[in-house]
């Protein structure tokens, strides 16, 4: 039975997008509400942690060095020397940025969504390596996206819909949209995503205290619970992508549990996909 660990120990308010940075062998994760990135590395245990200037939704590393951020006012660019600049700034009152994801084609896929979670105040967005922006979904809360290992398909969150969906995929854009898999009432909702190397698809369960996995058919075939109600995102680290990092909140609980809001670990749990990094 795999049993979760404490990887790094905090108190992120939300945290979230745990992304695998293979050119550094480090970890990267944001805590959105303290618009704080952090980069772990689990070989040495050194950590660092970035104070963005907004609130960021995500946090992801560019070729050639660097990370695109999806903040609160659009999407920006820090170099490897740390300097920044916008490469789309779109601010929208009472909006921000939220989950995001790299296609395989190098492009960054941005979630939205409004503070208020007004229903269809978000979207999901591609944004091309030279910030060009196509609208491409309408959602509540924007939230985890990814790609089946031959690229064909799309997984994608509106989370309060308690639903995963598919999409056929042509290599840039979503069509043919379809349930994957429903979230049953009392078991949580579906926050962030990840795909494995086997097609599988590992969800976690914001106030449902669990990850999931699901086969390529849509058949949950594994639940491990956690020691915190809130877990939002999950992906594969490690030089071998073999161990499942998940971040969690502790924002909105009366008396959050001593781990909420950190960063836990479920070793070996299988092996993940190399990620791309942003294009631009």
């Amino acid at each position: 039975m795999i049993r979760p660990e404490v990887a790094v120990r905090e108190r992120a308010a939300l945290g979230e997008g745990p992304t695998w940075d293979a050119a550094e062998d480090r970890l990267i994760w944001v805590d959105i509400l303290s618009a704080r990135v952090h980069t772990y590395d689990p070989a040495t245990g050194r950590r660092t942690v970035m104070d963005a200037g907004q609130h960021v939704g995500a946090a992801k590393p560019r070729a050639g060095g660097g990370l695109v951020v999806n903040l609160r006012d659009g999407v920006g660019l820090y170099g490897p020397d740390g300097a920044f600049r916008w490469l789309l700034r779109d601010p929208v009152a009472g909006r921000r940025g939220n989950d995001a994801a790299i296609a395989p084609d190098g492009a960054l896929w941005a979630g939205t969504m409004r503070y208020d979670e007004a229903p269809g105040g978000g979207t999901l967005a591609r944004i091309a390596p030279d910030g060009g922006a196509l609208h491409q979904l309408t959602a509540t809360v924007a939230n985890g996206t990814g790609w089946s290992p031959d690229g064909s398909l799309m997984y994608w969150i509106d989370t309060p819909t308690r639903r995963i969906d598919v999409f056929d995929f042509d290599g840039e854009l979503p069509h043919d949209r379809r349930e994957f898999a429903t979230i049953e009432e009392g078991a949580g909702y579906p926050d962030g995503l990840t795909v494995d190397a086997a097609g599988c698809v590992w969800v976690a369960l914001w106030d449902g205290a669990a990850v999931r996995r699901y086969t390529p058919d849509g058949v949950l075939d594994r639940t491990v619970e956690l020691p915190v109600p809130r877990p939002t995102a999950c992906a594969f680290g490690g030089r071998e992508l073999r161990d499942l990092y998940i971040s969690t909140a502790r924002t909105g609980l009366a008396a959050p549990h001593p781990l909420a809001g950190s960063l836990l670990v479920l070793p070996d749990a299988g092996q993940g996909l190399p990620q791309p990094a942003f294009a631009g």
